[in-house]
């Protein structure tokens, strides 16, 4: 892929990509509605900018070109496997409500994970109409919402992102959205660097947790090497036969 602008990394987590592409000699800043991490260079509501995109309204994405890529960690909290769960009478979060109390939550969670998936889809809309280069990410399940239920198949599935160097094997889907995936196997087997102590904000590792969601440096370089530059890196190992 051939980057000739920027590259815009929306929500969450996306620091670590942003400094990556940065260090691989490409502009790049991330945008989100919050500042845990301290180094977030756009502090915007990007549900918003998506609905306004979408409107016609003025938007972030009027300073987006067709040049430029946008690197979208749309949040999973209402995606991911563990979510299913709490739509069943029986789930533990509604142990001590009735019936009708639990049947309430439950439609309640349903409209919000409606919100959720049309803007997600609104903004792979926004990136087809406009011409522009998207790649969404998500967690990957076989029971996993967005994955059985998107308006697109993923492109790349990422079954095991700790052989690219990350902290967990948590498997990924990653769509492209006016661009291809370029092929690669940055593959490093360096357990000192997968490391990671429990993060202070999240008391336990949840499927969605922050903590699980974290991403390592070494990954995000890997996978942009791997399927966004088609770099070959000589440091890295290239199989693991």
């Amino acid at each position: 892929m051939n980057i000739t602008g920027k590259v815009h990394c929306f929500f969450e987590q996306s620091g670590t990509f942003k400094n990556e592409f940065i260090k691989l000699g490409i502009p790049a800043e991330d945008y989100d509605i919050q500042n845990n991490f301290g180094q977030t260079d756009h502090v915007v509501d990007l549900f918003q900018a998506i609905e306004d995109a979408y409107d016609g309204r003025p938007s972030l994405f009027d300073t987006i070109g067709g040049g430029d890529l946008i690197m979208a960690f749309f949040p999973c909290i209402f995606f991911c496997e563990s979510n299913m769960l709490n739509f069943r009478l029986d789930a533990r979060n509604y142990r001590k409500l009735d019936v009708r109390g639990a049947t309430q939550k439950i439609c309640e969670r349903s409209q919000s994970r409606d919100v959720f998936f049309r803007l997600a889809t609104k903004m792979v809309c926004v990136a087809i109409e406009r011409g522009l280069s998207l790649i969404m990410e998500n967690p990957y399940s076989s029971q996993s919402y967005i994955c059985n239920n998107f308006v697109l198949p993923p492109t790349v599935i990422d079954k095991n992102r700790m052989l690219r160097g990350d902290y967990f094997e948590k498997p990924t889907a990653y769509w492209f959205v006016g661009c291809e995936p370029t092929n690669g196997s940055s593959l490093q087997l360096d357990k000192e660097k997968r490391t990671i102590k429990k993060a202070k904000s999240s008391p336990s590792q949840g499927l969605c947790s922050e903590e699980r969601s974290l991403i390592s440096p070494d990954y995000a370089r890997n996978f942009i090497c791997d399927f966004i530059l088609g770099k070959v890196q000589t440091f890295t190992q290239q199989t693991l036969f």
